[in-house]
């Protein structure tokens, strides 16, 4: 008997993400070759043009597991009945405007669209938030949600985790897919911690496998904290720079396996990856705050991996990104938006 079709809901579908995303997801790559699936494409006004041509290439696909295609500007037609929420599209920043603007602006799109996702989604749907600031957008549309539990919501930081991974893989020359156990604690943001304390490279230490590398656990270190943790947290900015625009297909990936992990599980001898998504005062992290931490999955949510050892220097910056964390939170209360 065929599979029931799941419905997908992709924010922002006209953008250049929403673009990348919506062929692979067409393709099988995010929830499998054997599930179909309907999409539903939600823009503001000005993109629907944008969607409703993008639509058009759907259906020219003729992709095998490809239903129905909704192009909508309304998010009561747009979560009908959706099992999954990609929230794509968010306001940039533009010249001259503060983080707590950016805040502000982005709190007008999350809170109706989280309200819209309780009372039109399916029963069991699952939010993953990539517009940014994704973790605090995230914790705005969980908010107007209260009904849902904690663990529908999540934000997209698998985009650092990958890029953690490629950077290390890179330092050792060795194939990514030989990589565990990368985390990626905290904000979305410059102030993210990527930590491969735990981390292994085919079974033996990343870090003892990095001193081999650069000469020693002095020399490993330094290279981690001047090279590693910086370029990860800017990565962003330095595809901006050299590309002339922002990442767009690697976020794209990012949330295809960070959806595709969440919902099929995670094979265990992958280990542990990385998400965003709300605290129950794990590690110290105020409950309630959507945070980056460990993770793993047998297909029936994210699961913080728990009672891993973190020595002074991780403490200090994990701490640092929490405080981030705590400051736009408090940005938005105090403008009556949480």
């Amino acid at each position: 008997m065929a599979q029931t079709p799941v419905t997908v809901t992709i924010t922002g579908a006209g953008g250049q993400i929403g673009y990348a995303l919506l062929f692979r997801i067409a393709a099988g790559d995010m929830l499998g070759t054997g599930q179909p699936v309907r999409l539903r494409l939600l823009e503001i006004p000005q993109g629907l043009r944008s969607a409703e041509g993008a639509a058009l290439e759907l259906q020219d696909g003729a992709f095998p597991l490809l239903g129905d295609v909704e192009v909508t500007d309304d998010t009561a037609v747009g979560f009908d009945g959706c099992d999954i929420a990609l929230l794509v599209g968010s306001r940039p920043r533009g010249p001259g405007m503060e983080r707590a603007d950016l805040l502000t602006a982005n709190a007008g799109i999350f809170g109706p669209q989280g309200a819209a996702i309780a009372a039109h989604a399916a029963a069991g749907v699952r939010v993953v938030v990539v517009g940014n600031p994704a973790n605090t957008n995230a914790l705005i549309a969980r908010a107007a949600a209260p009904d849902l539990p904690d663990d529908r919501f999540t934000a997209l930081t698998r985009l650092d985790h990958n890029r953690a991974v490629g950077q290390l893989a890179a330092a050792l020359d060795v194939m990514p897919g030989s990589i565990r156990d990368v985390a990626i604690w905290g904000n979305h943001s410059a102030t993210q911690f990527p930590d491969i304390a735990h981390a292994t490279v085919d079974g033996a230490r990343a870090l003892d496998a990095l001193s081999a590398r650069f000469g020693g656990p002095y020399a490993a270190t330094s290279w981690l904290d001047d090279e590693f943790v910086p370029r990860v947290a800017g990565r962003g900015a330095e595809i901006i720079e050299v590309r002339g625009s922002s990442s767009v297909a690697s976020a794209a990936n990012a949330a295809i396996d960070h959806v595709r992990d969440w919902m099929l599980g995670r094979p265990a001898d992958a280990g542990w990856t990385s998400a965003a998504v709300v605290s129950h005062g794990e590690y110290g992290v105020p409950e309630g705050l959507v945070s980056s931490f460990p993770v793993t999955s047998d297909g029936d949510g994210y699961r913080i991996v728990e009672g891993l050892a973190l020595d002074a220097r991780a403490r200090a910056r994990i701490d640092a990104s929490v405080a981030e964390l705590i400051g736009e939170r408090d940005a938005v209360a105090r403008a009556g938006l949480l």
